[in-house]
């Protein structure tokens, strides 16, 4: 396992992390989470992504009570949470238990770290844009937590490029902590965010990522290229847009088409579909932990075999890669309908 640098940050952490979206709570129960973790500590993992909306909350409470029984140092790993949504799904929310107010990001981050029973989150992020909070009171409101000891260090998830530039510029103006990082969705499939409109963030704000859906909910696996499986993703209630998305429509079918010509290149290189996926996203540099998420331990001990994988990359590999996949680099990303990943 190696670690690079969260953006221009000093903060190190390990280029595979792992995440508990769809699964912690849903799929997976504190003991097999607690398994799961262990598993991660031991392949070097040191960065844990959670939110406030993941299964209301309980997600954050699964992964607490894990980290809890492990007894691994506070200080030998990291963990997130993010804010937006709201713990309380729908309708139901009272207009202050969601958003990106000053009252709602300080509110959530104290609930966020009782759940998961620590004293500071390491990272926090807004989870998408609040259009009804101005983004300066957002600003204000991170930074009060940064300098309570309360948060280390904080981003956003799925900001566009202008947002972000206005966040930076406030907090520079203004002598504020700026963010770090952002979440945005990144595979093969999913690319003109994270290569495009990103592009000169890199370098001009130093832009940590810590990306997610590697694996495109499971398209990049192949396992949709005859049917839907039992027990995936697209199987799950709430989730019936993903089965929709991946049979139904033209999208869908042109992405299944590009699965379906890669699938040459990765038994060539005589490894899964899966782990080329996975690889290909960390030969990016701006890339600086990719998102792991798994139902199951060998999903998850698979997934951790993918930096086998890199090596095998090379530009003639990459460039076969490319003729395959050139149209999806300008193709805008399709983050989860219902908004929340």
């Amino acid at each position: 396992m190696e670690y690079r640098k969260l953006g221009s940050s000093g903060l190190k952490i390990s280029e595979l992390s792992f995440g508990s979206w769809v699964t912690f709570n849903h799929q997976v129960d504190t003991s097999l989470a607690e398994r799961m973790l262990s598993i991660c500590f031991d392949a070097g993992i040191n960065f844990f992504d959670n939110a406030e909306a993941y299964e209301a909350g309980e997600s954050e409470i699964v992964m607490g009570k894990a980290l809890k029984k492990l007894k691994h140092p506070r200080d030998s790993y990291c963990v997130s949470s993010k804010v937006m949504f709201g713990r309380i799904p729908g309708m139901r929310a009272l207009p202050t238990q969601r958003g990106l107010s000053k009252k709602h990001v300080t509110e959530a981050c104290h609930q966020a770290m009782e759940r998961m029973q620590v004293d500071y989150l390491d990272l926090y992020f807004c989870h998408r844009p609040d259009p009804e909070t101005p983004i300066s009171e957002t600003v204000w409101a991170m930074h009060n937590l940064v300098t309570q000891g309360k948060v280390l260090y904080w981003g956003t998830s799925e900001w566009s490029a202008e947002q972000l530039k206005e966040a930076y510029d406030f907090a520079k103006e203004n002598y504020l902590t700026q963010p770090t990082m952002e979440q945005p969705q990144y595979n093969m499939l999913d690319r003109a965010r994270f290569e495009i409109e990103y592009k000169d963030l890199y370098t001009d704000y130093g832009l940590g990522t810590t990306i997610w859906s590697p694996l495109a909910s499971g398209i990049l696996t192949a396992k949709y290229l005859e049917e839907i499986p039992a027990g995936s993703r697209a199987t799950l209630k709430g989730y019936e847009w993903l089965k929709k998305r991946v049979l139904e429509t033209e999208r869908g079918k042109e992405r299944l088409a590009a699965v379906k010509a890669l699938l040459p290149i990765a038994q060539e290189l005589g490894t899964t579909m899966t782990k080329l996926a996975l690889a290909w996203c960390l030969v990016n540099p701006n890339v600086s932990t990719m998102i792991l998420g798994a139902s199951k331990i060998e999903q998850l001990e698979e997934n951790l075999t993918c930096l086998e994988v890199l090596p095998l990359l090379t530009k003639d590999v990459q460039d076969k890669i490319q003729s395959i996949l050139g149209g999806f680099e300008t193709e805008a990303g399709d983050p989860a309908e219902d908004g929340i990943d």
